[in-house]
């Protein structure tokens, strides 16, 4: 399939040393170039992005200087993310692509539109403001894609994202990307689209995974973060952790900062430079745990997470999926560490039943994760 892409595009491919795509851009692909609007629910890690950029690439006419596509992400950090996939791609093929995001600063947004970018990349709240003042005409896209769409079509980004969709001909393509879609979100997608093709693909099909096992420790609530000290100072790790409380995010840097261990949080009201600088120490290894809200670390794609920790328990089996797909990618092992009270306890037994997955209890012992009899036969 990639070999009916223009040359551009399968010279990258060549250079990124891709064996086979994924199911979800086998699905996607071939839609996206059909001109077919698209829905696809693909879980965390199984190469969205590409299933959308390559056939967006391949559409694309870098002599035609009108704008041609946008894409929406519901984060300022997913935005920059896509950017850079998005510069890798179209690297020789005369394509412009831009960033238009909440918090930035506008004069250099508008110096960047008199540019004449065939694709901008954008948070749906700053687009919408310069699609009304008239700065972004949208008359001549040919296409719109909504990347984690579900975080797109709640209340605080709907409005602006249908204003969006409304501002563009009839005639135009709208694809949408999510993790998980739940039936509400996918009830307004297609309210949005004609006649899409709906993907999904469930876990076994998705792109290979390393083993992944569950454990979890068993402690009182004011004893957590103890056990986030223990899992910070471990060998050889980088962790990904998720606090339901901004609050209590603050709390945990702080006692962890004294404690002198390199740790990073990461919450949707944190500046735009303070994120971004948290983020890409995160990613060269400067910091050894990012502990996250949910919110902020949606859609991030962070390569080499050895453990994912689960400081409050998800809220539903979802999100304990969304969390847990974090790590064991790309052919790599990993662990999911879920610290738990006794009440906690039996929700996580129950998730992970129901995922069909087994889980197993631990304790730390000498500063590693260790199974309980290891204690008592030393």
């Amino acid at each position: 399939m990639i070999d009916t892409l223009k040359p551009f595009i399968q010279q990258v491919w060549e250079k990124s040393g891709f064996q086979t795509i994924t199911a979800v851009q086998e699905a996607a692909i071939p839609a996206i170039l059909e001109g077919q609007d698209v829905i696809a629910e693909s879980p965390t890690g199984t190469g969205k992005t590409l299933a959308y950029l390559l056939p967006l690439l391949h559409k694309i006419d870098p002599n035609s200087p009108g704008l041609q596509a946008v894409v929406l992400a519901s984060s300022q950090e997913l935005v920059m993310q896509i950017l850079q996939e998005y510069q890798k791609w179209s690297e020789g093929s005369g394509i412009r692509g831009t960033s238009i995001i909440g918090g930035a600063n506008l004069k250099r947004q508008l110096e960047k539109l008199k540019k004449r970018p065939h694709i901008i990349f954008a948070t749906p709240g700053r687009l919408l403001e310069l699609i009304k003042q008239k700065k972004v005409k949208m008359h001549e896209v040919k296409m719109i894609v909504l990347d984690e769409g579900d975080q797109l079509l709640i209340p605080e980004h709907l409005t602006a994202v249908k204003s969006i969709v409304k501002s563009t001909m009839s005639d135009r393509q709208v694809v949408l990307f999510s993790a998980t879609l739940k039936s509400g979100a996918e009830k307004i997608a297609m309210e949005m689209t004609m006649e899409p093709k709906v993907i999904r693909i469930v876990k076994d099909e998705a792109a290979e995974s390393g083993i992944v096992e569950h454990i979890y420790f068993l402690c009182e609530r004011r004893d957590k973060i103890k056990l986030v000290e223990k899992i910070a100072r471990l060998e050889n790790s980088k962790s990904l952790a998720f606090i339901n409380d901004i609050g209590e995010l603050q709390v945990f840097q702080e006692k962890l900062h004294f404690k002198d261990l390199s740790v990073g949080i990461l919450h949707s009201e944190l500046k735009k430079l303070d994120r971004q600088s948290t983020l890409n120490a995160f990613r060269d290894g400067k910091l050894k745990m990012l502990i996250a809200t949910d919110v902020a670390a949606r859609g991030l794609d962070i390569q080499g997470i050895t453990h994912v920790v689960h400081i409050d328990l998800p809220k539903d089996l979802s999100q304990y999926v969304h969390r847990s797909g974090r790590t064991g990618r790309m052919g790599a092992d990993g662990t999911v560490i879920s610290l738990v009270t006794e009440r906690e306890e039996r929700e996580l037994k129950q998730h992970c039943r129901n995922l069909k997955v087994p889980l197993h209890k631990r304790i730390f012992y000498k500063g590693k994760i260790a199974e309980e009899e290891q204690k008592i036969r030393r």
